[in-house]
């Protein structure tokens, strides 16, 4: 696909860190030029220009001699790739490389055509640079992941050529990309901006809005094995209160439910008043979450689509010394996507204590198992629920209020963006866990309502269970049941049910 810099969205993004192709305008290369022009000319002037002619961080007032201007960026890259952890997952390695691509392209950070080229290249060929997890602080950008990334473009370090780590020049001699030489500002360029960070929210963005969807059908599912009532989901109730979020989630839920035999069964003669909060006030939490993603989501759109190195050439050719690498925007927006995470997993393991606690549901067993007792059933799949549940919490604790100085204390305030970021895949997992795990058991307490039927969704829902997991009519093994519901929702067959109306 063609992007324009400064134009790509959510769904631009999302193709690319599938696997999509990445092109830009014919004619973006006179922007990149006219910035790299702009700072040549600057530097005949004399002018101190920061980490194009001086010291970086503290070393600031340190000038470079004219002849060392080209070392002075490829010792910034090997300096600063002092990366460690896990290598960063591909999906987010391809975001990265084309955040920074499409960054450099808008022609305010001096870079030449080439080296955005060599980006393009590297995604191209889907060679991508191993860039160890941990590292950044998320303030000067991401600048120990970043010169991971740049020792390929410069035939060093590190890079996987399909499941094979390569070292860089062996990687882009068999893609015949030829590493690059660098000129003024481009190392800096390169290392400065907050691409990794930024990719690693996108990614537990585009996972969590896929989750709330799943969320929705699970908590479906539970109010019909529970014989819930869809009363509070009336949309007269959400728009006196008037929360987007929650209007849109209320209005899902009712499609999700209609036409569902099982819930038409208790209609009259129900001597129950109200449900307990965690089926009643679904709209309320998972309304609440999609709000926050959706602001979460505006937020990093803006980041992916920002200049964010530092310094930058502005269009009348003066050279500006910013900040705009610092990711406190991400690391609130990765925070937030982490805070709804916690929150959607909390309600569905409340969901999967109820199915399972027959003192709080209508006429299911206890642990979702006839003859219990002799059988435990779903007592210690709630327990694991539970367990992920507690660990979620604790990975929501913010990042972004943890701030530590670096460099001799001249980056004195720190996002912890990156960190913020790279919590979100575990937390995605846990959350996947138990909502599989409330899948399946809301699909256990509908077996005890047959012949009734759900309705036609939520039906469809059960047979994809059924097809990879038989009803617990007596104690097994229950990890495999659970990997694969597990599975099922990290495929994003149960988000596909979901249609959520548009804010």
């Amino acid at each position: 696909m063609t992007i324009t810099p400064g134009f790509a969205t959510l769904q631009d993004l999302r193709a690319i860190m599938e696997g999509g192709a990445l092109a830009l305008p014919a004619d973006w290369r006179d922007a990149a030029q006219r910035s790299v022009d702009a700072l040549a000319a600057r530097l005949d002037t004399g002018e101190a220009l920061y980490g194009v002619n001086t010291g970086f961080g503290k070393l600031a007032g340190t000038r470079i001699a004219p002849a060392q201007l080209d070392q002075l960026q490829v010792n910034l890259i090997r300096s600063h790739a002092a990366g460690t952890g896990n290598y960063l997952p591909a999906p987010v390695v391809r975001l990265v490389l084309a955040l920074k691509a499409l960054s450099l392209a808008r022609g305010a950070s001096a870079v030449r055509p080439q080296v955005i080229e060599a980006l393009l290249a590297l995604l191209d060929h889907n060679v991508l640079p191993a860039i160890p997890a941990k590292g950044s602080v998320g303030a000067s950008g991401d600048l120990a992941p970043l010169a991971h990334m740049s020792l390929v473009l410069i035939g060093e370090g590190e890079a996987f050529n399909g499941e094979r780590v390569l070292d860089g020049t062996q990687v882009l001699a068999e893609a015949n990309i030829s590493p690059l030489e660098l000129g003024p500002k481009e190392g800096l360029a390169l290392l400065n901006g907050t691409q990794v960070s930024t990719a690693l929210a996108l990614a537990g963005l585009f996972a969590t809005q896929d989750l709330l969807k799943t969320a929705l059908v699970a908590s479906a599912l539970s109010l019909d094995a529970a014989r819930g009532s869809d009363t509070p989901f009336d949309a007269r109730i959400h728009a006196l209160r008037g929360q987007p979020g929650q209007i849109r989630v209320a209005a899902a839920l009712r499609a999700l439910i209609a036409n569902s035999a099982i819930r038409d069964s208790h209609r009259v003669d129900d001597p129950r008043v109200q449900d307990p909060y965690s089926l009643r006030c679904q709209p309320q939490v998972a309304g609440a979450c999609l709000d926050l993603l959706d602001h979460a989501a505006s937020v990093l759109l803006r980041e992916a689509n920002a200049v964010t190195d530092n310094p930058l050439v502005a269009e009348d050719g003066q050279v500006l010394s910013g900040g705009n690498f610092h990711a406190e925007p991400v690391a609130f927006a990765a925070d937030a996507i982490a805070l709804a995470m916690a929150e959607l997993g909390a309600i569905s393991e409340r969901r999967i204590a109820l199915l399972t606690d027959p003192a709080l549901n209508s006429g299911l067993p206890a642990f979702l198992v006839a003859d219990s007792g002799v059988n435990s059933g779903f007592m210690i799949a709630q327990v694991t629920s539970a367990a992920l549940t507690a660990e979620n919490r604790a990975l929501a604790v913010p990042r972004s209020t943890d701030s530590l100085p670096t460099s001799a204390n001249q980056e004195d305030h720190v996002s912890m963006a990156t960190a913020a970021g790279l919590r979100l895949a575990e937390m995605a997992t846990n959350l996947a866990t138990i909502l599989g795990i409330e899948i399946l058991a809301a699909c256990q307490g509908i077996e005890f309502h047959r012949p009734l039927t759900s309705s036609p969704p939520l039906e469809t829902a059960h047979r994809a269970v059924r097809e990879v997991v038989k009803p617990w009519d007596q104690d097994r093994a229950m990890a495999p049941d659970i990997e694969a519901a597990k599975r099922l929702v990290e495929r994003g067959t149960f988000a596909a049910l979901v249609d959520l109306p548009h804010a």
